[in-house]
């Protein structure tokens, strides 16, 4: 499975720059970090071109001379470059930079098989699930019990991801990931499965993915380094989408023709694919980060450290909020497919590969831009929430189909820049706990709005169970745009001239008059 990385500590951005005009405490060494040396202040780029971290503006520290992204090293030689290659400030990234580090290409071909069959799993455990019990319901507590575990103990895999070496974990979380496919497989192919052991393979699954998730979105930097981790991200999520499009499509074959268990077979056998690409990788290219000595308090550090910078709480509360009430489409989908559209798996599918095609393409236009701007993940929030707003009460089912593909774009535009600004406002040391508490709030959510989410579709029907879900994510958007803009010192005005922006955020008078040069005596 795959979602989807965070830079050096760098100077905070210009307090001329919109996205970061939020007041944060002095950033320091991670504990048992070297010092670095005092950055100079970024440039100041104006309210629209500024991004929650620059590259361009970090100073070398004296570690980095001997890190794998040095000039001499393996890793430096098969290392991108050229213009963009490096995160500069408003340079456009190659769209597959990444993939022509040698380690990266290998996790990403294991990446996209291992998906192909996590989305066929997700279909049929949906399906099966449902055509069990008759319940929507219950398809929500699958999902909730299988993100329980990320809720329960989500911080301690950030924990245990900065503590271990990132790739022998990996090997262990992928085979066990693909020993519950198998097991399912036996249990449905046998006939002998019921809804309880769904629930408990489920369950098990989200044990797993506790660790399973900070490792592998953590291991991402160390494979292509602090230049192409905001490309990366962006094509681990294009990587994850893409198999989303051929996923359903063949579990809904695979279902109509011969039943789910094959499926689950498929996907448990999927996970030899990422296991060898771990295998094969050469330890000398990577960029390994320092690991964390056990301690006590290290959990309630990454908390302090998250509430500490602005930078890093809101996207996660906003994340929380949209991962909670805004990703159930399980439940969605299965309701509005079997209930309102009285339709079969191959709608369903047929829905999900659409949306698909929207996340794809979000994530590819993600993977060219070389920045992550709080505005445009706020917004991409915001759209998402009034396009599934929309989706809800659509009259006819060709209009509900033709806005999946918007509503994945809008998700998963908010989703990489959400996870690319967080990961490249994180110290090295910390970013497996901040990785942890994002995911944790972002899928952790799930058993808290799933069951609640499809307790009112079962309630108030289909279109009721969507639209709240839609509400909720709108105005959540609309809530952290306000703080972050209050922080940043910021008011939104609106100009109806012809050939400007409608809506735009221009600094308060208070911190206008902050922001002017002092004039020097005579």
């Amino acid at each position: 499975m795959s979602t989807g990385n965070g830079a050096d500590s760098a100077p905070a951005p210009s307090p001329t720059d919109s996205t970061s005009r939020i007041p944060h405490q002095t950033r320091g060494p991670a504990p048992g970090a070297p010092a670095a040396p005092t950055p100079p202040p970024a440039e100041p780029d104006g309210p629209d071109t500024g991004s929650v971290r620059d590259e361009k503006n970090r100073p070398e520290t004296p570690d980095e001379k001997d890190t794998p992204a040095g000039k001499d090293s393996p890793a430096g030689k098969d290392a991108p470059a050229g213009k963009g290659s490096r995160g500069e400030k408003g340079a456009r990234t190659s769209m597959f930079s990444s993939l022509r580090i040698r380690n990266y290409r290998l996790f990403a071909m294991g990446q996209v098989v291992s998906n192909t069959g996590t989305w066929m799993q997700r279909i049929a455990q949906d399906w099966l699930v449902h055509s069990l019990t008759g319940s929507s319901t219950a398809v929500g507590v699958t999902t909730a019990l299988q993100f329980l575990p990320m809720l329960l103990f989500g911080l301690y895999g950030g924990v245990i991801a900065d503590r271990c070496s990132k790739r022998k974990l990996l090997l262990v979380t992928q085979g066990a990931m693909g020993v519950t496919g198998l097991v399912l497989a036996a249990l449905t192919l046998s006939g002998q499965v019921q809804v309880a052991h769904v629930y408990a393979l489920a369950f098990v699954l989200g044990l797993v993915t506790v660790v399973d998730n900070p490792t592998r979105q953590t291991f991402v930097s160390e494979m292509v380094g602090p230049a192409q981790i905001r490309n990366a991200v962006s094509l681990n999520s294009a990587n994850f989408q893409s198999a989303r499009l051929v996923g359903p499509a063949v579990a809904g074959v695979l279902i109509s023709a011969v039943g789910g268990g094959w499926a689950f077979l498929l996907n448990g056998l999927s996970f030899a694919a990422p296991i060898a690409g771990l295998l094969l990788m050469r330890s000398a290219e990577l960029y390994p980060a320092k690991r964390v000595e056990r301690g006590k308090g290290q959990l309630r550090e990454g908390l302090r450290y998250v509430r500490g910078h602005p930078e890093l709480l809101w996207p996660i509360v906003l994340v929380g909020f949209i991962g909670t009430f805004g990703f159930n489409f399980p439940i969605w989908l299965t309701a509005f497919t079997s209930d309102v559209y009285d339709a079969g798996p191959g709608t369903y599918g047929t829905l999900n590969f659409l949306m698909a095609v929207g996340s794809v393409a979000g994530a590819l236009l993600a993977a060219r831009r070389g920045h992550s701007r709080m505005r445009l993940m706020v917004g991409a929030a915001l759209v998402f929430g009034v396009l599934e707003i929309a989706a809800a009460l659509s009259p006819s089912f060709w209009l509900f189909a033709a806005l999946m593909a918007p509503i994945g774009l809008a998700g998963l535009t908010f989703n990489v820049t959400a996870n690319s600004s967080v990961q490249m406002a994180s110290d090295p040391e910390m970013r497996g706990r901040v990785m942890s508490l994002f995911m944790m709030v972002f899928v952790g959510g799930t058993p808290i709005g799933g069951p609640v989410t499809g307790w009112i579709t079962d309630t108030w029907g289909s279109r009721a169970g969507f639209l709240s879900g839609g509400l909720i994510s709108a105005l959540a958007a609309v809530a952290v745009a306000a703080v972050l803009a209050r922080l940043a010192g910021l008011r939104p005005a609106i100009d109806l001239h012809r050939g400007r922006p409608h809506v735009r955020f221009v600094p308060t008078r208070g911190a206008a008059e902050a922001d002017k040069p002092v004039p020097e005596p005579a």
